[in-house]
């Protein structure tokens, strides 16, 4: 991270700022090595406040110049216009979670929009605020071919997947995590949406002890996998994930689907590619969703992997 980048990171927020919508939107990714110098901040624009996120430990010298830089965005034409109501600075790289408000009034639960869909957001309680901005288009996705389908959606997090397809009129959604606390907030973004909760499932249980629950409620329709890459003590993609995958032919429709993602920067598309086609060789991959343009990459095969396969 250097000093002299910083009036890039100024540039190219405001910028961004002067053209969003009412949605939330990323409006800087320098996680993709885009923007040489920036490549461990990004900035969200979450429905009036503006959330700078750094990932890893700065200079003090840098963190200096940064926070000078930043209390200066409020004076801008672009800010003013946004009708922005708080600058946050969050400190990922920290083991604590509190956020940092530069500027303005902070509010720690968030109300957000996507897809014209809405979701709570936690912005004091954990890293993670409650959703992923860069899966988006997934979202989206399952929205628009959730029809009159059974949709599995396991690693469910706060249930934006499950959201999404009961807007996209699924007939019923189980949503599968261990944390039960994410169910809960899932549980609570449906009821934002005005959503019918006897159509959903919420188990908080571990996958790898819970496929005769799951087969229970099928067969499905609609697979969503959307695991983390490592989570301690229940989870490794490179180990775990064919575990999951060999278990989808038992528990998909004839004609099922499977939305099949993979999040780490150091693995491919094709990681999944070769792994589906070894453990479960009846499903034929499709296609790879687009990521947001927002979600800028140096090397499309670092960023977020949304592959679609077909039974």
């Amino acid at each position: 991270m250097n000093n002299k980048d910083l009036p890039t990171l100024t540039q190219h927020t405001l910028d961004a700022l002067t053209s969003i919508q009412q949605e939330t939107r990323r409006l800087f990714h320098g996680r993709g090595r885009c923007f040489e110098g920036l490549e461990h901040i990004t900035v969200d624009w979450l429905q009036g406040q503006v959330l700078v996120s750094i990932f890893k430990e700065p200079s003090e010298e840098f963190l200096l110049a940064l926070q000078q830089a930043l209390i200066k965005w409020p004076a801008s034409m672009a800010w003013k216009a946004s009708k922005s109501t708080s600058l946050l600075l969050q400190h990922r790289y920290l083991n604590h979670h509190q956020i940092e408000c530069i500027w303005g009034d902070h509010k720690p639960q968030q109300i957000i929009i996507e897809n014209d869909l809405k979701f709570q957001l936690d912005l004091d309680r954990n890293q993670n605020n409650g959703l992923f901005l860069d899966m988006r288009l997934g979202r989206k996705w399952v929205k628009e071919n959730s029809h009159n389908k059974r949709v599995l959606n396991l690693f469910s997090y706060t249930c934006g997947f499950s959201v999404a397809a009961i807007a996209g009129d699924a007939e019923y959604v189980v949503n599968l995590d261990m944390a039960k606390s994410v169910l809960n907030r899932g549980r609570e973004n449906h009821r934002l949406n005005k959503q019918d909760l006897t159509q959903v499932s919420f188990f908080g249980h571990d996958i790898f002890k819970s496929w005769g629950k799951i087969k229970k409620y099928g067969q499905y329709d609609l697979i969503i996998i959307d695991p983390p890459s490592f989570q301690k003590g229940s989870f490794a993609i490179t180990k775990d994930y064919q575990k999951i995958l060999r278990r989808l032919p038992e528990l998909l429709s004839e004609q099922g689907i499977v939305l099949a993602c993979v999040n780490d920067p150091t693995l491919t598309s094709q990681f999944l590619i070769d792994n589906m086609k070894q453990e479960a060789p009846s499903l034929v991959y499709q296609t790879r969703l687009e990521n947001p343009v927002e979600f800028p990459d140096i090397e499309i095969e670092s960023g977020l992997k949304a592959l679609i396969f077909q039974a």
